[in-house]
């Protein structure tokens, strides 16, 4: 159970993390004129926010699995 509340955390924290950074490269970097802050805002919580949930979940779970 402690294994596994200590990869939702990494998860929650990995969202956070990735949907940030990937508002700001899709707002800076979208060739789409009209609704750029709105493009930048759902992509980043509907794509880039859960793969990065996933993938720090995963790597929480494992390192925390390994080390302790």
């Amino acid at each position: 159970m402690k294994n596994f509340a200590i990869a939702l955390l990494c998860g929650i924290v990995g969202y956070l993390i990735l949907a940030t950074l990937s508002y700001y490269l899709v707002g800076k970097f979208s060739s789409n004129n009209h609704d750029r802050s709105v493009e930048a805002s759902m992509t980043s919580i509907f794509v880039y926010g859960p793969i990065g949930f996933i993938l720090a979940f995963i790597a929480g779970y494992v390192w925390i699995k390994n080390y302790f």
